[in-house]
């Protein structure tokens, strides 16, 4: 009885890292979804996107520390302007390396079926696993960062870096929303997504959508692992291999294609698999989004926020 005491009493903590998480899953399922919406195949090379944007993010701040640029961090943050400037490079590094790939690739596949470029997708994600292995090798790569002071609100133990993950995520995930919703292009790319045969007709550029799919979602895939490694102050070529699964999960579980449902079903994927550690090993938190993904393919196979 003390026991599950002790596990009930962790539960608020529990909560905030399963919003942390919850936020950096949310980019990543975003992304793929989008992706899926426009393109209509499963990118299993999603995660591998995600860890090149965290080893992109590392070798610009390298180059930057090289370059003598000042790393005083930002007040109770661990890092500070080269961090910044280091990220916005992998973004754009990373969203440039998915329009190669999809050019060279994908876009010879895509009348071929969606499960050939599935098979695809999964070649990709190992040839970008090894590519990344060979540059940086098989052990972590630490970010250049101070050691932080956990701060105490109510009782819950947080750092500045975390809140600032949260806030991150929440942005990116808002100025898509405004770009999805009151631009020319994000208005194309919804038309696009419900029948793409349909946007060509009337005139929509589907190919340059098909360009701007790819840019947003490789972004955001790359914040998604750049705020893995300031979370966890290190990354590793198995990083997008370790998200997959749990993006996934959070995908079918929003509704396969839809973005809104996507930051739905990675919070509840990312507050589900923290809540689980109260009661069971860290070590089982992979397999709490496994049987999630089964039981949605089981009840709803659509989603919770699917079509009939």
């Amino acid at each position: 009885m003390e026991q599950l005491m002790e596990s009930i009493s962790r539960i608020p903590q529990l909560i905030v890292y399963g919003i942390i998480s919850g936020s950096i899953l949310t980019l990543g399922a975003v992304g793929l979804s989008l992706t899926y919406s426009i393109l209509n195949f499963a990118n299993f090379a999603h995660g591998d996107i995600m860890a090149l944007g965290a080893f992109f993010a590392l070798a610009s701040l390298t180059f930057l520390r090289w370059l003598g640029v000042s790393a005083t961090p930002f007040g109770p943050l661990s890092f500070g302007f080269p961090m910044v400037i280091a990220s916005i490079i992998a973004m754009l590094l990373t969203a440039v390396t998915a329009i190669i790939i999809d050019r060279i690739l994908y876009k010879q596949l895509r009348k071929t079926g969606r499960v050939i470029l599935l098979v695809a997708s999964v070649g990709v994600a190992l040839s970008l696993r090894n590519v990344i292995q060979f540059i940086w090798g098989p052990d972590p790569q630490y970010y250049f960062m101070k050691i932080q002071i956990t701060e105490k609100i109510f009782g819950i133990r947080i750092k500045p870096d975390e809140i600032l993950i949260i806030g991150i995520a929440a942005l990116l995930v808002l100025l898509l929303h405004l770009f999805l919703q009151y631009t020319k292009m994000g208005k194309a790319m919804r038309a696009t997504s419900d029948n793409m045969e349909l946007a060509r007709v009337t005139g929509i550029d589907t190919d340059k959508v098909i360009i701007w799919t790819w840019v947003i979602g490789s972004a955001l895939a790359a914040a998604g692992g750049i705020l893995v490694g300031i979370e966890n102050k290190f990354i590793t070529p198995e990083l997008g291999w370790q998200l997959l699964l749990p993006i996934f999960a959070a995908v079918i579980l929003g509704g396969i294609g839809n973005p809104y449902g996507a930051m739905a079903g990675a919070m509840l994927i990312g507050l589900s698999e923290e809540i689980s550690t109260a009661f069971i090993s860290t070590a089982y938190k992979p397999a709490v989004a496994f049987i999630i993904l089964v039981i949605m393919l089981l009840i709803k196979p659509r989603g919770l926020f699917g079509g009939k």
